[in-house]
């Protein structure tokens, strides 16, 4: 992709119908080109976390960046740029112009199937974040699009449901992350959330994209749906949607033409959606990507540091009593839990890709001691089983399955093989799996490994499929997963459920696996929203079986006679995935109870949780230490052991609060859609603004996060103008160790005229400071975002003749110095 085109020349030469086919995407990822206008094709590719090209099925290896959550923990602004630098040079490697995400919902409750995506329970955290990751995307010249614009903030019934919701929440909570990554970022792209608000889908209602977006903020880029979140022709176009996606078209193509040609959509309006795309061509052209380029890999020794120093940067050290943290490398240590061997390094959905390599805990643990540690699995917490593309091995001794596509079934003689790969994974999202040789969307496939025993155990296998699939064992059918279905919730919420089968295994015999698949049309299930699917899926999972309480008890027997236990629990990629929302905040299985166990058998237990939102942890107060790790990205099981072992002085702090059980949670009551339609009943109270409110003890409060040495801020100045609010304090590192610590800015209203949170965060900046050293630590902030509330009568900001408190801690609950500046005047303002 060569230079830029002149908009307006390439406008009067461009025929309707090429405008419209403008306005739609060719394919999964990409634009239409106009070749006689030198117009070219433009590649996007998801996402949050990494940037994973055009492929779900066998896609081209890439960067997996820890999840939004941890990338929110980190509070650092800084760091977060550069992670946006680092992203943008993966979109060049995979040939993408533009990168879906950052991703900026706000976390109502802790059971969003996407909350790990976001950045923050505060839009001030996930504002600034968005905003840095923006900035580092952009400085490459690629094009960022934050999403989900707006109230996308469950996945039950998400592409109907109707938000129902305040004015004055809809813009102190949800729309001002969008605001501010706008006024400090100004994002290439927008994509519209699946979901209504007060009553019209996002991406056709005037209200939210002219008025506030493009109106009130003065935004110009370029607004896309979500895929397949445009749901009419004339009432998106008037509205302001310019592309949907994904392609080919639904909505455009000859009903766009003919609402042109009647007046449901006037020229000048078709125009401008064509403006903002052609803009959009031409912004991008700098990043001198080539059309259709290549998708390559990136994996250097930069990479596999930054990535390293980010996963430990947002790792949390929520409780370290006794100082048993951090660990020595010379002791016996055992080493337990459901993630010790897995790399749960990013959650399921938009968010999942082909890492360069993942690291698991238990790798990253054992490679920084002076001795091999013990293992065992202490209890599973999956909710599918395992994959096992690790565990299997080809006909020519390849670790992974062969698959084969056929046009014929298998009782076809002598059928032809149209396609063979080699594939390391055993989940197989074909949505866009193509093959020319296959002659329709009714093809065959054949997955084939052998599974070598590591002792004599049952073996339960398990079988998921969008179309139909059946495994057999040494030819012998064990599971049918075709004869009759049952709906389940892999694939999107799309596919079967999950159908098992055990069979007996002797160590070291090998066993012939075999899976026959059929695409998509033979499906017994509803259709449904299935068409997202294309060719099909089929996953492959399995384990050994084990006795749970004989488990739990050998574990503890274990812990007893060791110097030093860590626990490597939590929740993976199954249970926080886009398609379907967490039932609880439990953990799964006998997960609580190994915690248990193992902590009372040896008190030096060191808890390593996973998960992007909160869980229930009823072992906390008999736990002495414990961090919490979310989906850390490729190094997550490096970044552990660093934190563990002290070579990273954690520093990262609780982009939410977690809460001691999910009645307490603010959307306890209205989560889920009902009769097509979800309260945001909690109001502006959203995460700790409602905790507090309510004076409801928290497991965790919101910006906790604990240092392997000591900070104490003091000298607070407060210096205010019309135009900014600066805040400044002495931050003293008065441990044994350098470290760096968040100065977290809270602002509270004395007086107001209506109800407001007890305080707000306003700004925050993180500091790294020697052992010994102090500094002085300036936050600006703009007076008018730190007083203002959104006036539902005047229909702007307002912000109120009073006084206002000036809170600064390290925690929302540990506030540590406290002023107070005047406002001598009312007034109201929009805009940014």
């Amino acid at each position: 992709m060569t230079g830029t085109v002149d908009v307006e020349d390439v406008l009067s030469k461009l025929n309707n119908v090429e405008k419209v086919a403008l306005l739609a995407g060719a394919d999964w990822w990409h634009t239409i080109p106009i070749k006689r206008l030198g117009i070219p094709a433009i590649r996007m590719s998801d996402g949050p976390n990494g940037v994973r090209g055009t492929k779900f099925f066998n896609g081209v290896k890439a960067a997996c960046f820890p999840c939004g959550t941890g990338l929110g923990a980190t509070w650092d602004v800084d760091l977060l740029r550069q992670a946006g630098q680092l992203m943008g040079d993966e979109s060049k490697s995979k040939g993408s112009h533009i990168i879906l995400g950052p991703t900026i919902n706000m976390q109502r409750s802790p059971l969003g199937g996407r909350g790990f995506e976001s950045l923050s329970e505060d839009p001030v955290l996930a504002g600034l974040g968005a905003a840095a990751l923006v900035n580092g995307i952009q400085d490459k010249d690629i094009a960022a699009t934050i999403k989900h614009f707006v109230c996308n903030d469950l996945e039950h019934e998400r592409n109907g449901t109707n938000a129902i919701i305040t004015d004055r929440a809809l813009r102190e909570i949800y729309c001002l992350p969008f605001q501010l990554v706008v006024k400090d970022s100004k994002p290439a792209c927008f994509m519209t959330a699946y979901n209504k608000v007060n009553g019209i889908h996002v991406s056709e209602n005037d209200k939210i994209l002219k008025g506030i977006l493009r109106g009130e903020w003065g935004w110009e880029g370029m607004v896309m749906s979500d895929w397949w979140g445009t749901y009419s022709t004339s009432e998106a176009i008037n509205a302001g949607l310019d592309l949907e996606m994904a392609g080919p078209t639904r909505w455009r193509g000859m009903a766009l033409q003919q609402a042109v040609s009647v007046g449901k959509v006037h020229q000048h309006v078709l125009d401008e959606r064509v403006r903002n795309v052609l803009n959009l061509i031409n912004r991008v052209s700098a990043a001198k990507i080539e059309e259709y380029a290549p998708e390559l890999t990136a994996d250097t020794p930069e990479t596999a540091a930054f990535l390293r120093k980010i996963g430990g940067e947002s790792i949390v050290l929520m409780k370290n009593e006794d100082k048993i943290l951090p660990l020595s490398k010379d002791k016996k240590t055992l080493i337990l839990g459901p993630n010790a061997k897995y790399a749960a390094i990013h959650g399921g959905g938009s968010a999942a890709l082909a890492a360069y390599y993942a690291v698991t805990p238990f790798e990253g643990i054992k490679s920084q001691l002076t001795s091999d540690p013990l293992y065992t699995v202490g209890c599973y917490s999956h909710k599918e089983l395992p994959l096992i593309g690790d565990i299997l091995k080809t006909a020519n001794g390849e670790t992974g399955i062969s698959f084969k596509a056929y046009n014929e079934a298998p009782n076809v003689p002598d059928r032809e093989i149209a396609d063979e790969l080699v594939l390391t994974k055993t989940e197989l999202l074909m949505m866009d799996y193509n093959c020319s040789k296959l002659k329709s969307d009714l093809w065959y496939g054949t997955i084939e490994g052998t599974y070598t025993a590591e002792e004599d155990c049952d073996f339960e296998f398990s079988l998921g499929v969008y179309g139909a699939a059946k495994l057999f064992v040494d030819d012998k059918l064990l599971i049918d997963n075709d004869t009759v279905q049952r709906k389940g919730t892999m694939f999107f919420n799309c596919g079967t459920a999950e159908e098992k089968g055990t069979i007996p295994v002797k160590k070291g015999q090998a066993y012939q696996i075999r899976v026959e698949f059929s695409s998509a049309p033979t499906s017994k299930l509803d259709p449904g929203s299935n068409t997202l699917f294309g060719s099909g899926a089929v996953r492959i999972g399995g384990a050994k079986v084990i006795d749970a309480e004989e488990e739990i008890k050998h574990a503890a027997a274990l812990a007893k006679n060791t110097d030093q236990v860590i626990i490597c629990a939590g929740l993976n990629s199954d249970w926080e995935s886009e398609g379907n929302d967490r039932d609880n905040m439990a953990l799964p299985g006998y997960m609580d109870a190994l915690i248990t166990a193992v902590t009372a058998a040896n008190p030096s237990t060191v808890v390593v949780m996973q998960s992007g939102t909160p869980v229930e942890m009823p072992w906390i107060s008999s736990t002495k230490a414990m961090i919490h790790a979310w989906y850390g990205g490729n190094e997550t099981g490096n970044a552990i052991a660093d934190v563990l072992f002290g070579k990273v002085n954690p520093s990262a702090k609780l982009p939410l609060s977690f809460p001691k059980r999910l009645q307490d949670n603010p959307a306890f009551l209205s989560y889920k859609t009902e009769r097509g339609r979800v309260l945001y009943s909690e109001d502006v109270y959203v995460g700790y603004r409602w905790y507090e409110m309510l004076d409801l003890p928290v497991l965790f409060p919101f910006g906790h996060g604990l240092s392997y040495t000591t900070f104490e801020i003091s000298e607070l100045a407060i210096s205010k103008s019309d135009a900014s609010l600066k805040v400044s304090v002495k931050v003293s590192n008065t441990g044994d160790l350098p470290g760096a610590e968040v100065i977290q800015v809270y602002v509270s209203q004395k007086n107001p005229s209506i109800k407001r949170p007890k305080k707000e965060l306003k700004g925050f900046k993180k500091v790294y400071l020697e052992k010994g050293e102090s500094t002085t630590v300036e936050v600006e902030i703009e007076t008018k975002y730190a007083t203002s509330f959104w006036d539902e009568v005047r229909d702007s900001w307002i912000i109120e003749k009073d006084t206002y408190d000036v809170l600064v801690g390290s925690t929302s609950e540990k506030i540590q110095v406290k002023g107070e500046f005047e406002v001598g005047k009312t007034s109201w303002w929009k805009g940014l």
